[in-house]
């Protein structure tokens, strides 16, 4: 009940069990041109998959996923299905009144199968290669690509900043969404592969990327996209003003609503606050906030409903949590209180116009019409661009001069030839599943690189097929 989850950061959707799962599973057809695949970014082969959950071998079934993806628990929970494999099902049929097949929450029950019957399945190791392969950033691309270089009998280091493992699946994903011991518990299925994890090591500054190439025969920078966006207005300097990216860190990594008995990291206490944005992060921003129980927590959007690029699940699960939802407001300051923070938020009221380059309306102004939220937080969750720490430290890798995001060939390869790069430091902020399908790629082709000196795969062998990459 939504009176009683904003109480406490447990879980909310609760999962299929056995018998839902398999009722759900053999509703798939098994269609010839099975387009749900070819919707997947890391290409899983769904309709075996729930063939095998539909005959009950639910082992059987987490080992075919495992052959593609080593994160069901995780993706089953976070994915956007719906704009993916589930899409394009030959199920889907909204003017028939006929829903896709639920696979992202088959996939989940899988997941969560596994973890409470404590099945480990470790995939194949390949023998020994004698290559080391480093990969930079802990997040779904970095862990992927691990997966996948160890399989393929690499040794495999992974660096990760941070004192926790999972990039933005810890840090960015609260807890009522992604628990963290389903994370914690993936991550500990790579260290049994044979994968190790260096904690509290910012490459770019612990170590030099140059220091990293030298001792390593292959790099994949998977560093993700940590430098949020403000908005450029007056008053974003004022305490309690914060970036998405540290409002999320500061609750879900750090615990900040547990101090100061049970964490050293505090979050500020919140009366009435305003998150200004409306996609994932956004949401995740607000449904946080009123867990830390204050007054009244404002969503600010400058679109209308339609144009919300937040998962529908997402933005229902905000609207019975009680945040108020402000549509086509735009903010034009941030007000101090005469003591240095936030005392309230100025917004325009907006109306929409013709279509924009993303074929949204765009929001245009009303002429005399500006409201006033008073409010003493205000969180910015308007999306981030790459972590610019290493990119500062090797100057000589190709940038989007515009988005700063790294320059990478069709192979993932950087502009230097041993070091290859994939997720949000490549596409910008983008899904878990967009990021696991770059890393899955981009391992692919280490591998050739390191067997052969040649990223490219030869004539007539495409590599590792991955259709759903942008």
């Amino acid at each position: 009940d939504p009176k009683d989850r904003i109480l406490n950061f447990e879980e909310v959707p609760l999962g299929y069990n056995e018998i839902e799962a398999q009722q759900e599973a053999l509703r798939c057809i098994d269609c010839k041109n099975k387009p749900c695949v070819a919707g997947c970014p890391v290409g899983i082969d769904i309709p075996a998959f729930l063939k095998l959950v539909g005959e009950k071998n639910f082992e059987g079934a987490l080992k075919k996923i495992k052959e593609k993806n080593f994160l069901p628990a995780i993706c089953g929970r976070v994915c956007p299905q719906e704009d993916q494999c589930e899409m394009v099902c030959t199920l889907n049929k909204p003017d028939k009144g006929r829903e896709p097949g639920g696979v992202g929450r088959v996939e989940r029950f899988l997941g969560d199968y596994a973890m409470e019957h404590n099945l480990d399945i470790i995939p194949e190791i390949a023998e020994p290669t004698g290559k080391t392969v480093a990969i930079i950033g802990s997040g779904p691309a970095g862990l992927t690509a691990a997966s996948d270089m160890v399989q393929k009998g690499h040794d495999v280091t992974v660096f990760e900043a941070l004192h926790k493992p999972g990039g933005v699946l810890f840090y960015g994903i609260p807890q009522f969404r992604l628990p963290k011991e389903i994370l914690l518990r993936e991550v500990q299925g790579l260290e049994k592969m044979g994968v190790k994890f260096v904690m509290n090591y910012p490459v770019g500054k612990a170590e030099s990327l140059d220091s990293i190439r030298d001792r390593f025969d292959a790099v994949f920078i998977a560093t993700g996209a940590g430098l949020p966006w403000f908005l450029g207005i007056p008053g974003e300097n004022l305490n309690g003003v914060y970036s998405a990216n540290e409002f999320l860190t500061r609750v879900n990594l750090m615990g900040g609503y547990k101090f100061p008995d049970n964490s050293d990291t505090p979050i500020k206490k919140i009366k009435r606050i305003a998150v200004i944005g409306a996609g994932n992060t956004a949401m995740d921003s607000a449904r946080t906030a009123q867990r830390l129980q204050p007054e009244v927590v404002y969503l600010v959007y400058r679109r209308s409903r339609l144009e919300m690029p937040a998962r529908i699940e997402e933005i229902h699960h905000a609207e019975e949590e009680g945040i108020d939802f402000n549509l086509l407001h735009s903010p034009i300051e941030i007000v101090d209180d005469g003591k240095g923070a936030v005392g309230a938020i100025l917004c325009q009221e907006m109306e929409l116009g013709e279509p924009d380059d993303s074929g949204r309306r765009r929001p245009v102004p009303i002429e005399g019409k500006v409201r006033e939220f008073a409010v003493d937080t205000v969180v910015i969750a308007i999306g981030q661009g790459p972590n610019p720490l290493l990119s500062a430290d090797g100057p000589e890798l190709e940038r989007n001069e515009r988005k700063g995001t790294l320059v990478i060939n069709e192979e993932m390869q950087t502009s230097f030839e041993n070091v290859f790069a994939g997720g949000d430091i490549v596409t910008g902020g983008a899904t878990v599943i967009l990021a696991m399908g770059q890393g899955r790629v981009a391992a692919d082709a280490m591998h050739r690189y390191l067997m052969t000196g040649e990223a490219k795969a030869p004539a007539g062998d495409d590599g590792e097929v991955c259709p759903n990459l942008t």
